[in-house]
């Protein structure tokens, strides 16, 4: 009898929480894995935790991550050093995860932070139209980007069509990153490229290797992500390599 009080009490110390866990970051099994048998060391319930906990980091880190680039292009009124290339490249591979997790009904910690990204994104691609004299065409920039948009998102799109775009990602961050890359070591600077920003894609990108594998089990999905932290690796290195260059500094040294 004493140990059957002891379960109801801990079942209705965990009731009110059940809901949460189930719903963000576990499956029931798991739940009485944990609450009813306290196995706190079961692997496969461990890693689906780990996993969750992971995705639902990188989505709340993403709704940030490119504000500091956003702040620095405010505060300086100049896009000097960042690639508009590089943007619509990055709005493709971005663009595609979405439409092809969203197609597949994959978990929104899968690929939350993807719709975050693109919000910041397009907001940057347009600052870089208008800190380069050509506000009309960062307008249409976004009109045409959103129209593209609803159109990949809508029924009338096929999964063979979306599929193609996920695989198109690879190549799309390759050649995006590689264009930011050449130019920073063209101009020796990074430029108004926002160190935090690009350190927070660098973790994010490397976290969702193993939460891509674990909640999908999509090796193209990983593959994109293997991809992207290696070229998000490049560009952080280029920021450290870079760290004590500016702009400024770069015009001093040619006048001199």
């Amino acid at each position: 009898m004493a140990e059957g009080s002891v379960l109801v009490e801990g079942l209705s110390f965990m009731d009110p929480f059940k809901g949460f866990l189930l719903t963000y970051f576990m499956p029931e099994s798991c739940y009485d894995e944990f609450f009813l048998n306290f196995n706190l060391l079961d692997v496969p319930c461990l890693k689906i935790l780990l996993s969750k906990g992971l995705g639902i980091g990188i989505i709340l880190g993403s709704v940030m991550v490119k504000l500091p680039q956003i702040f620095k292009l405010m505060g300086s009124k100049s896009a000097e050093g960042l690639s508009f290339q590089t943007i619509l490249l990055e709005l493709l591979a971005i663009t595609g995860t979405m439409a092809y997790c969203i197609h597949n009904k994959f978990p929104f910690s899968a690929w939350g932070e993807a719709l975050f990204l693109m919000l910041q994104t397009i907001v940057i691609g347009f600052l870089i139209q208008r800190y380069g004299g050509n506000t009309s065409r960062g307008l249409l920039f976004i009109v045409v980007y959103v129209g593209l948009l609803i159109l990949v998102l809508s029924p009338v799109t096929p999964l063979s069509v979306v599929t193609y775009l996920q695989a198109s990602n690879m190549p799309a961050i390759i050649i995006g990153r590689l264009i930011q890359a050449v130019s920073n070591f063209r101009n020796g600077h990074t430029g108004q490229l926002s160190a935090i920003s690009v350190f927070l894609l660098f973790a994010g990108s490397l976290a969702r290797i193993f939460t891509s594998l674990q909640e999908t089990g999509d090796t193209l999905m990983a593959l994109t992500y293997v991809i992207s932290s290696t070229c998000n690796g490049i560009i952080a290195l280029q920021v450290l390599y870079y760290w004590n260059s500016s702009p400024e500094h770069k015009k001093k040294k040619k006048s001199e």
